[in-house]
């Protein structure tokens, strides 16, 4: 009927099961999450270990998928970090650790999001789900090798409440000029304490995977509907239009 899986019995999947899953509230599991956590006092670092993720789900044609983690300490977006991307697995092992500094008495008010993606080389990366661990303190203070597993929740609504960005398009064979006007922002998220963004919009000319050329608009400070109306311009042959793409990306500077 199946296999035993050992690592189904080990101290702390209870701690799962009792505190919902992924702590994000809703969505439907998508694989599980092992991570392990511990306090440096002295440095005050928060260490934050990725062990490993089980049962993904296949994102690509091959039956696999080429998963990595992003992690943020919330609810600062500014600091982030990324594991390797492991390729054709469902069942990865990242054993990598990462630090995030942070005064001890701030510990009961921060919470860690872990993202689990699907990596593409050639498009936009798939949001595969996420995990948001809460009580850090009371992590923290645990067995630093003992793992914590949370089940990864889909997490349609990350790609939902991230704004829009209005641009229009124009080329000129005659003189191998593609336009891109940058027209406005709106609805960005907050990626700042103060609850504002800092946003800048980047067009980059790609061809097979790799950018060819890249411009920005100007800098918007503090705020969420930023209004550009600025062109940016590549020089694409009229014979090389065809196999090119454009990535517009919304960031924000820190």
């Amino acid at each position: 009927i199946g296999q035993i899986q050992p690592e189904l019995y080990q101290p702390g999947e209870g701690d799962a099961r009792r505190g919902g899953a992924g702590g994000a509230g809703g969505g439907t599991p998508c694989g599980r999450l092992s991570v392990a956590l511990r306090y440096a006092y002295g440095t005050e670092q928060l260490v934050v270990r990725v062990l490993r993720a089980r049962d993904l789900p296949a994102k690509d044609a091959n039956g696999f998928s080429d998963p990595y983690v992003k992690m943020y300490l919330l609810p600062d977006r500014k600091k982030k970090f990324q594991t390797k991307v492991h390729r054709r697995t469902l069942n990865p092992v990242f054993d990598e650790t990462f630090s995030f500094g942070v005064p001890f008495a701030e510990l009961p008010a921060r919470r860690l999001h872990f993202s689990v993606y699907d990596f593409d080389r050639f498009s936009r990366h798939d949001l595969i789900g996420q995990v948001v661990l809460d009580n850090l303190l009371e992590a923290a203070e645990r067995d630093g090798e003992t793992p914590i597993w949370r089940d990864i929740l889909e997490a349609t609504a990350e790609k939902a409440d991230l704004g829009e960005v209005n641009f229009s398009l124009c080329y000129l064979p005659t003189a191998g000029r593609l336009t891109v006007t940058v027209i406005r922002a709106s609805n960005l998220r907050a990626m700042d304490l103060t609850g504002f963004s800092d946003p800048y919009v980047k067009a980059s000319l790609m061809a097979e995977g790799r950018r060819l050329k890249k411009r920005k608009t100007s800098i918007k400070k503090n705020t969420l509907n930023p209004s550009y109306n600025e062109a940016l311009v590549f020089d694409v042959p009229h014979e090389s239009v065809h196999h090119v793409s454009l990535t517009i990306a919304v960031v924000d500077y820190d």
